[in-house]
């Protein structure tokens, strides 16, 4: 009766264990998200020009010469 048990429920968990233990193991590698401590990629000085000119900071004429200055 033991023997019996474990041949049929997967060495004594149910096929639905395994099926949410395997779920659970995917969800953690799978999902991406942000780990504390981690490196991030910086920001390129163009990128910063970009945000810089869009929250209003510098001004059409200073933002082109200063983009012209990066890419060239």
């Amino acid at each position: 009766m033991f023997y019996d048990y474990y041949n049929y429920h997967f060495w004594g968990m149910d096929l639905v264990w395994w099926v949410i233990w395997c779920i659970v193991i995917f969800w953690i590698f799978a999902t991406p998200y942000d780990i504390p401590g981690q490196r991030k990629k910086k920001d390129s000085p163009l990128d910063l020009l970009k945000k810089r000119y869009a929250s209003g900071e510098i001004k059409t004429e200073e933002y082109q010469e200063k983009k012209k200055i990066l890419e060239g």
